[in-house]
């Protein structure tokens, strides 16, 4: 088998990404180099990065950041270069929003090198993009030769785009199921100091990741409120992540008279400490209005976890079976949620039956499964 060399280009040193570039370095017939225009986006995020994990050969280019409301400007010095000094017989590239990213496919086109462009966007994102960015969008898409998708939504909205159905290949997104699996039984072997350490309820529903107000936030806040009283004497509900809607969160929660001590923020979590949080709740609420995965929600099934998710949610048409790991519900509609919330703190025994389905439908989304539709993405052309 030949080798190809592939490049792929990516915003920033994600930790979830990590194990996936790993398997994708470890693939038969691919010379992988990844190229990160970031190390990472303080302005976003407070990940750790994990450089001491990393398999594969890298580099990351210099960098400006700004960040204005709702525009995100990132601009990057040597692309060209890494490409010249690399020659790719295939781009593998992250996205289309970023001049670095077209600057690629210029490159490509140039070189006649196979571009393959990684879409995680759905139909459904609920995110309004300008009609420039719409335009360059559907430029961009045109000019590839292939795609990977993460699933099925992802999977129709290509498709819906103009690409052809044979040349989208699916790459499950994932993460280490096996890290979380192993953190998880280690935490729940020492359920009761965890609990103690962390502040957390009894039984409690746990929402993680950013809290903005497009998340859903506000309204997993009023559908838990909603829940009868008993129900929230019994549940409580647990915000790991911090963001601009959190002080406005904290107050309404403070005005709504829910028992003390049943809504709590423990504040951001890195990756290692999030699996505790997920070990030992009772379900995961993702009530996301705009999101074209959730990569919170593979975590939180490799831990063992049923889900509510709304149908917004990229993740939802491929990982959460309604009424059998989980419960999906519309966006914005607080009184599904509270009905899906109000099921689990009925029913003590239904997270365990729902998580236990959970953390077999997540094993076929595992690191090498999305290296694998990477691959087939990046090398589905003959090399000269």
């Amino acid at each position: 088998m030949k080798t190809i060399r592939v490049a792929l280009l990516t915003e920033i040193i994600s930790p979830y990404r990590i194990p996936v570039f790993n398997a994708l370095a470890r693939h038969n017939g691919i010379d992988l180099h990844v190229i990160f225009l970031a190390e990472t986006d303080p302005t976003q995020r407070q990940w750790l990065v994990y450089k001491d994990e990393i398999d594969f050969s890298y580099e990351v280019l210099p960098a400006c950041r700004w960040r204005w409301g709702g525009w995100h400007v990132l601009l990057n010095r040597g692309m060209e270069s890494a490409l010249d000094s690399f020659r790719p017989n295939s781009i593998l590239c992250g996205g289309y929003n970023h001049p670095a990213f077209l600057q690629a496919l210029i490159w490509a086109k140039f070189h006649r090198a196979h571009f393959a462009a990684w879409i995680e966007s759905t139909g459904q994102d609920q995110r309004s993009p300008t009609l420039l960015a719409q335009l360059i969008k559907q430029w961009f898409i045109r000019n590839c030769n292939s795609f990977a998708v993460p699933g099925k939504s992802s999977f129709e909205y290509v498709r819906s785009m103009g690409a052809p159905a044979e040349r989208i290949h699916t790459a499950p997104n994932a993460v280490d199921n096996q890290r979380f699996a192993a953190l998880a039984r280690l935490i729940r072997e020492r359920e009761a100091q965890c609990r103690a350490e962390l502040g957390l309820p009894p039984r409690y529903f746990l929402y993680a990741g950013r809290i903005i107000p497009e998340k859903g936030v506000f309204q997993l806040l009023e559908a838990y409120t909603r829940l009868a009283p008993e129900s929230r004497a019994a549940v409580g509900l647990v915000f790991v992540g911090e963001g601009s809607a959190k002080k406005e969160l904290i107050s309404i929660m403070k005005a709504s008279k829910v028992c003390p001590g049943a809504v709590v923020f423990p504040g951001f979590a890195q990756r290692d400490q999030l699996a505790a949080f997920y070990a030992l709740a009772e379900a995961l609420v993702f009530p996301t209005c705009s999101d074209p995965w959730g990569l919170v929600v593979n975590e939180a099934m490799a831990c063992g976890l049923p889900i509510i998710a709304t149908d917004i949610a990229g993740c939802t048409a491929d990982l959460v079976q309604n009424g059998q790991n989980g419960y999906v519900v519309p966006a914005a509609h607080v009184d599904k949620l509270a009905e899906a919330m109000a099921a689990f703190a009925r029913d003590p025994q239904l997270a365990s039956r729902m998580g236990e389905l959970s953390a077999r439908l997540i094993q076929d989304f595992s690191p090498e499964s999305c290296a694998a539709g990477l691959a087939a993405a990046a090398i589905s052309f003959s090399v000269p």
